[in-house]
């Protein structure tokens, strides 16, 4: 696969940007300035939504590939991704966990990371 240009791997960066939003921190917690996410809403659902949330999480990992992460930022990734879906299978405490853990700006974060010290 080709490596991606600088304008590609940034497009790919906004679009996880906005991904992450939408998964870690959309909904406002009120009287608080904390925030959580849809995954971490959908998490509530015992072991199916901890499985989509997994399967929303991917997409990170697939953009990383795409923008030409290295196997090891892939690895990473992919640890990020297991320790949220293990830690949410966790009852009532693993909720808590999955707001906490935001592995998908963390997953985002560590590529972005990546690609600025490639340049």
């Amino acid at each position: 696969m080709p490596k991606p240009s600088k304008a590609e791997q940034q497009a790919i960066l906004k679009r996880l940007d906005t991904f992450s939003r939408f998964t870690d921190s959309s909904v406002p917690i009120p009287f608080t300035s904390f925030r959580i996410g849809t995954e971490a809403i959908i998490g509530i659902l015992p072991i199916v939504g901890d499985a989509v949330g997994l399967l929303l999480s991917s997409y990170v990992l697939f953009e990383a590939h795409r923008a030409g992460a290295s196997r090891w930022v892939k690895l990473r990734i992919l640890a990020n991704m297991s320790i949220d879906f293990l830690g949410g299978l966790i009852p009532l405490a693993g909720d808590v966990f999955d707001a906490f853990f935001k592995a998908n700006t963390r997953n985002t974060r560590l590529l972005r990371e990546h690609l600025e010290k490639e340049r």
